[in-house]
């Protein structure tokens, strides 16, 4: 018995032609498209994995600053529950509970901290601003000692040619 194409089944294969490479569906070839898939993924981590070790770090937000002390007091009357996650149901439960009154003090610890954070941020941007400008001026000046260095050994280069000439003769 012989299967007659459609109409339907040409219109499937002009749409795939029309997608990219990446979105076609190749059988067995679509397992290296997604390798190749995966490793942007990591370059795209490696790029992000050079952070400065010197910027200050965010602080936390007023639930997390609530949470370092629930913490604290979960794991005294809990002793033998060593899940995070269940620290982390059990403080979110506890943080919505709270009213608003009962979360104003971490809500004020949490705005200090973001203050302080500023201040350090500002600091932190005027620093890199002057190493980066010192690190301009030092390629610029590496460069322009290159460039005389380059014409100096340019001048040499042209007199050992003519001694290599003058002894051939």
């Amino acid at each position: 018995m012989k299967i007659a194409k459609g109409k339907s089944s040409t219109r499937k294969d002009k749409t795939e032609v029309s997608k990219p490479v990446e979105e076609r569906k190749v059988g067995k070839r679509k397992a290296a498209v997604k390798a190749d898939k995966s490793r942007l993924k990591l370059t795209k981590k490696a790029k992000l994995d050079k952070k400065d070790p010197n910027k200050p770090k965010r602080p936390p937000s007023a639930f997390f600053v609530f949470l370092e002390e629930f913490r604290k007091t979960y794991k005294q009357e809990h002793p033998n529950v060593k899940a995070v996650s269940a620290v982390g149901k059990a403080g979110g439960a506890k943080w919505k509970s709270l009213s608003a009154t009962e979360k104003s003090p971490y809500e004020a610890k949490a705005a200090q901290m973001k203050s302080d954070y500023e201040k350090l941020m500002i600091t932190y941007n005027k620093k890199q601003e002057s190493t980066n400008d010192n690190d301009d001026e030092d390629e610029e000046s590496k460069s322009a000692l290159n460039d005389e260095d380059d014409e100096e050994s340019g001048e040499d280069e042209e007199e050992d040619e003519d001694e290599d000439e003058d002894e051939d003769d």
